[in-house]
């Protein structure tokens, strides 16, 4: 495994186990939340799936531009 490789891998590692974290507490985090909004609730399941798609979209954007040069 090369450095490129392995820099990538432990980058993915670190953000599934970030995101692995905050899924792990979502129900607690949104009944939280729907106590106050059930609109605040909603917002932040939405922020959450689209963030890490986002997050991923980011590194694959950064591969690429390292890829062309």
């Amino acid at each position: 495994m090369d450095p490129k490789t392995r820099n990538a891998a432990i980058a993915a590692a670190c953000i599934m186990f970030g995101f692995g974290f905050v899924a792990y507490w979502m129900p607690t985090l949104m009944l939280a939340l729907g106590e106050r909004s059930t609109l605040a609730a909603g917002i932040f399941a939405i922020v959450f799936v689209i963030g890490f798609f986002f997050v991923f979209w980011l590194r694959a954007k950064k591969q690429h531009e390292d890829d062309r040069s």
